[in-house]
């Protein structure tokens, strides 16, 4: 990189940190966690579990919040600090160094730039994401399984946890179906950019003429709700079945009929849980996931101008995808509503997904101003 490369570079960095410091008021995240540590610590805080958590992650949000704008203030005068000694006394070890900073700092700066578009009612929550295989058997199957890695990766390395909850094998390979539980900040925020429809072209390995075979899955994303919400639901209107578990790659198999199905008939909302050591654990984890789902699905119901996160749930075939990931003739992974892509499909398959889901969130955010 140039010398003046870096200066132009060093600059527009510094007033993005700027406009984004506008965004964020340190006095009052600062007066917020004073408040709240000051309810931790009050006697008798524990009492109430459900309460104690929810004031818990609330202030871990808050904290996590201070930090971030301490580090953006800290990279703004570490970038003055290298402009200043580059100028007085130029040298190249020096100027190597500040360019590692630089290309550092814009990682952490988009981040931190995201994170301010995320500022919706449930973006803060914990994720349910559930993938389902289009019609085309096991290909399609196989394809969701292949989703199911990719998001699973991208969990692991934004330190998110990933837990499945329920799968169901495919016929011959891959999975029918997959939900799995995503619990970090900023979860659903940054997942609610993958609900849709995705494509694959590849040769197909389960073709023996080695044709190039077109695959979809579709995958939906919902917020998951904390345990104090009230949300009415009567023993008649639930449909609870049980049965054998069986999940991906055998991690997740039991030998007992402890999995449990839960249907709401009013609504028809489906959920099941497999993954707990006892049909009593995975019965009150389908019933929390159950109504986190009914919740949303009222509040949908009462505000129409919410968006409809169902309305997605289109047809999984041509014609509806979201993002398209092209193996064969060419390497090429396309989000078909930003236009963001990567040339790169094995980066992209091993969870590198934040730019399509930064470019989401910045286009989304343009169209809601």
């Amino acid at each position: 990189m140039e010398y003046a490369v870096y200066k132009k570079e060093q600059n527009e960095l510094a007033e993005q940190i700027f406009e984004i410091r506008k965004l964020l008021n340190l006095e009052e995240e600062q007066k917020t966690a004073g408040e709240l540590e000051a309810l931790v610590n009050s006697p008798g805080f524990w009492n109430d579990q459900a309460q104690a958590k929810k004031i818990s992650k609330q202030l871990s949000q808050v904290r996590e919040a201070i930090s971030h704008i301490a580090a953006l203030d800290s990279l703004k005068e570490d970038l003055e600090t290298y402009a200043l000694l580059l100028e007085e006394d130029f040298n190249e070890h020096l100027f190597t160094e500040a360019v590692a900073h630089l290309e550092e700092s814009k990682i952490f700066v988009e981040k931190a730039e995201v994170e301010c578009y995320l500022n919706e009612e449930y973006d803060h929550n914990d994720a349910v994401l559930t993938i389902h295989a289009g019609a085309g058997g096991t290909e399609a199957q196989d394809w969701a399984e292949m989703l199911y890695r990719m998001y699973s990766r991208w969990a692991e390395a934004n330190k998110f946890k990933f837990t499945v909850i329920d799968s169901l094998s495919g016929d011959e390979a891959g999975l029918k179906s997959v939900t799995a539980e995503v619990s970090g900040n900023f979860a659903y925020g940054l997942l609610k950019a993958e609900i849709g429809i995705h494509r694959l072209v590849r040769i197909s390995p389960f073709n023996a003429q080695g044709k190039r075979q077109t695959s979809f899955a579709s995958v939906y994303v919902y917020p998951e709700f904390d345990d104090d919400i009230e949300v009415e639901i009567e023993a008649k209107d639930l449909k609870i079945d049980t049965y054998r578990a069986s999940g991906a790659g055998g991690q997740h198999v039991n030998t007992t009929d402890s999995a449990v199905r839960i249907t709401h008939l009013p609504t028809n909302i489906v959920v099941s849980c497999q993954n707990e050591r006892s049909q009593t654990q995975n019965k009150e984890k389908a019933m929390a996931i159950l109504k986190s789902r009914l919740y949303q699905y009222y509040e949908e119901q009462r505000n129409k101008e919410k968006k409809d996160i169902e309305s997605s749930k289109t047809e999984i075939g041509w014609g509806n995808q979201i993002r398209s990931y092209v193996f064969q003739p060419y390497q090429m992974v396309k989000d078909h509503r930003s236009n963001f892509e990567s040339g790169n499909t094995e980066k992209v398959m091993n969870g590198d997904l934040d730019g399509f889901i930064y470019a989401w969130l910045k286009l989304r955010a343009s169209e809601r101003k």
